[in-house]
């Protein structure tokens, strides 16, 4: 039995007993735990379910919830370094996302997140957050320029 469903406006339903409800997903661990602690809100804030593992609804409720959270946490993913206007900083990079090619100033040092599985969260000085899934997808030359930072 699916358990999730979005209405004619787009928005996701959880059904139980009661029927069905209007929810907003908010993962508690978006970086360190993506897949356990997901709460379902309703319209005003309040929490209406938990979800401990991701993994524990069917393959079809997880893939629904999966597409809903990614609309709402917007972190374009870094595929390339074009150019960087100083190895010290502040600087500026000019950038090729997932989504497109863009620029962000890079405040300081610190604004690079490791995050404990390898990947990297970029801080940029407009309060954007870019993510680099797997350094070693990068070109030679991106990976170059990153180190630099590191």
């Amino acid at each position: 039995m699916r358990r999730f469903e979005r209405n004619a406006s787009g928005q996701l339903l959880w059904m139980d007993a009661l029927g069905a409800h209007v929810v907003v997903p908010v993962r508690a661990f978006p970086l360190s735990d993506p897949s356990h602690g997901i709460s379902l809100l309703d319209l005003h804030g309040h929490e209406q379910h938990w979800i401990a593992h991701l993994e524990a609804l069917s393959l079809a409720d997880q893939a629904l919830l999966t597409a809903v959270l990614a609309e709402r946490e917007f972190r374009p993913e870094i595929r390339r370094l074009i150019t960087v206007s100083s190895y010290s900083t502040p600087s500026i990079w000019q950038i090729e996302t997932d989504r497109g090619a863009t620029s962000l100033v890079l405040k300081g040092e610190e604004d690079i997140r490791r995050l404990p599985d390898g990947r990297l969260l970029i801080g940029a000085a407009n309060g954007m957050q870019f993510g680099v899934e797997d350094m070693n997808a990068l070109d030679k030359a991106s990976r170059r320029k990153l180190d630099r930072f590191l």
